[in-house]
């Protein structure tokens, strides 16, 4: 089966980079669709370590405006530009983002040589900001000291693969094909009914990610990501810091494993981490008490789908 998903994590710390570590920042192909998903200090330095490229990127979705999940994005905008970039780049944030971006670049004199279509949200609400005929894109309400949101990602139900056999033997033309491989039966020039199932081999099922970005232990996203297939959320502490996280409206990997749990997900994948730990096994381990189909999210590791 070829993988149409593939998700590459570029930072993974909290609040502060490590030397060994760096803020929040994704990037996601979906149908050669390419997400930026946050921006912190220093993804575009991550994005060519890593060997992506830049160039591709169609969509830049920040979650919030603390400065782990957007400060690198003035200079990869700038770098896009100076690199003689055309193509359109779409932008999807708080109302504010645009504000700060067009102060910074007013200010340094940048002219961008592409267009940057902004698209403003209220992370409040949950509503979709991008959607084509492949899949679409929706904001998740997330509960974190100012307004932030997550992002779910739902690839769309395809047409049923029809069985060449069947073709051959009953003579179909294109738009018969095509109705048969939306979930039509098929009635034969002798009258004859031939059900869907007999025509069809069974379509594969579509491809979910929800990216649950800063948020305080939040049962009310269940609903929304209900069953997907990979959930990220954030896990800033572990349960040795519970205080902590509840007082900073951040997560503990439990928490994050509850999440999961509570939302059947197929796999769960934590970040975010504190810069006071030293390593993430505790993370790891903590969380897969709760939910046993839990990775950590490396970064420079591709999850594919």
């Amino acid at each position: 089966m070829q993988h149409q998903f593939h998700l590459t994590i570029l930072g993974n710390s909290s609040a502060t980079p490590t030397s060994h570590r760096n803020p929040t920042a994704q990037y996601l192909n979906f149908y050669n669709r390419c997400f930026l998903i946050d921006c912190g200090e220093g993804t575009q330095v991550q994005i060519r370590r890593h060997k992506l490229r830049l160039s591709r990127i169609q969509h830049i979705l920040i979650s919030h405006l603390h400065g782990d999940h957007f400060f690198g994005l003035p200079g990869l905008l700038s770098s896009l530009h100076l690199l003689n970039h055309t193509a359109d780049v779409h932008l999807y944030g708080p109302e504010a983002l645009f504000e700060l971006l067009n102060q910074i670049f007013s200010m340094s004199d940048t002219r961008l040589r592409f267009n940057l279509h902004f698209h403003p949200f209220d992370a409040s609400r949950s509503r979709v900001i991008y959607e084509d005929d492949r899949m679409e894109v929706s904001t998740i309400p997330l509960n974190h000291r100012i307004p932030c949101c997550g992002f779910l990602f739902k690839e769309k139900q395809g047409l049923l693969p029809i069985r060449r056999e069947a073709v051959a033997q009953y003579n179909l033309n294109h738009a018969e094909i095509m109705q048969i491989k939306s979930g039509a039966d098929y009635t034969d020039p002798d009258g004859n009914l031939i059900l869907n199932s007999n025509l069809t081999r069974p379509a594969q099922a579509p491809v979910s990610y929800a990216y649950c970005s800063d948020t305080a232990f939040y049962p009310e996203v269940v609903k929304q990501i209900q069953g997907v297939d990979l959930l990220y959320h954030e896990a800033t502490f572990c349960d040795d810091m519970q205080a902590r996280a509840k007082e900073t409206y951040h997560s503990t990997a439990r928490e994050a494993a509850k999440i999961a749990e509570l939302a059947s997900v197929k796999k769960l994948l934590i970040g975010h981490f504190s810069a006071r730990y030293n390593t993430l096994q505790s993370f790891l381990d903590e969380a897969r008490q709760g939910f046993p189909e839990t990775e950590l999210a490396i970064e420079g590791i591709t999850f594919s789908m």
